[in-house]
């Protein structure tokens, strides 16, 4: 961050006021207000894996949502008929394989008082493995189906706010269409500042928000868009609440030399600001006018745009005593 420079003689006046405060030029961060968007961290699609109706939908735009947890559901009735005709294939099979093994045993039987041939034997004992294979396949074919029909439930990827649901209740789904949006993983504000500061952004930076929180630029991204350069700012404690909602953000751009005054030694008569100064005559008032307010070692100082000069000695109100003429 672009600190306050202060130079050695200044900082015991800047904490004491009670004492004369002799001006000298200190550097200053000039600072730009623009807009910043509060995005997610992690904006991730929540999609269908099959493609079917949708009969149940159990989130709706701003619920939270764990990891894991289920969003919606959606049935494909031809999984159903599939399941139902591989159930019948089964048992068709198993029938086979029942005789198969019947006539397999008899044969070995026959085999053994030598009334039938090996070779025989070998055919009945390759259609029983033949048959154990099909039901095999078949159990696999079902076990997939099986899996399809489960995958049917839509799962949130991460734990977060729905920030997006664009389908209904009873709608077609189709595989990879999504179902919701989810942004996980914290929030930051997105900012777009003008080409020609892009130079004066350095990571690490601390920020300024209207609210008087701050936060630190985190990340300058290099591609310029549109005469725009793009930055990511961490704020603690921002709500994900209003995800895409703007908020004014000060940025720091450069350094200048200013003259500061505490605000407290500033008065104001008939409209006009004055303070009040050391002179070879005694204290005398000096008209001026203020300009921005700045903050030093928690001391509130105001900037003089003119009516005073580098080396002028600024006298505490509580120093002033009595009347005083006008300088």
């Amino acid at each position: 961050m672009r600190k306050l420079m202060l130079t050695a003689s200044l900082l015991f006046p800047f904490s004491a006021l009670a004492e004369p405060l002799t001006l000298s030029p200190v550097a200053v961060t000039d600072w730009k207000a623009v807009y910043g968007t509060v995005e997610a961290r992690d904006r991730i699609p929540a999609r269908a894996r099959i493609g079917g109706t949708l009969v149940a939908l159990a989130v709706a735009e701003g619920d939270v949502v764990e990891a894991g947890q289920e969003l919606a559901r959606i049935v494909d009735d031809k999984l159903d008929f599939q399941l139902a005709a591989l159930s019948a294939q089964r048992e068709s099979l198993s029938a086979q394989l029942a005789n198969a093994e019947t006539d397999l045993k008899r044969g070995e039987e026959l085999l053994a008082n030598g009334v039938t041939t090996t070779q025989r034997v070998d055919a009945l004992r390759t259609q029983v493995d033949v048959l154990k294979g099909q039901i095999a396949a078949l159990e696999a074919q079902a076990d997939v189906i099986s899996q399809q029909a489960r995958e049917g439930v839509v799962l949130a990827p991460v734990a977060g706010r729905v920030l997006d649901v664009p389908v209904t209740e009873g709608a077609v789904a189709m595989p990879g269409e999504v179902v919701a949006v989810i942004g996980g993983g914290g929030t930051y504000l997105r900012i777009a500042v003008p080409e020609r500061h892009a130079t004066a952004l350095q990571e690490g930076d601390t920020i300024r928000l209207s609210e008087g929180t701050k936060g630190r630029l985190a990340r300058v991204y290099p591609l310029i868009e549109g005469g725009r350069v793009v930055a990511d700012v961490e704020v603690a404690d921002l709500p994900d609440t209003h995800v895409g909602a703007r908020l004014l953000v000060r940025l720091p751009v450069g350094e200048r030399q200013a003259l500061l005054v505490p605000a407290a030694s500033i008065v104001t008569r008939a409209g006009l600001d004055f303070v009040r100064l050391q002179t070879p005559e005694g204290v005398a008032l000096r008209s001026i006018v203020p300009g921005e307010a700045h903050e030093v070692d928690g001391v509130a100082m105001v900037e003089v745009i003119t009516g005073l000069v580098a080396g002028d000695v600024v006298v505490p109100a509580a120093e002033a005593g009595g009347e005083v003429g006008h300088d």
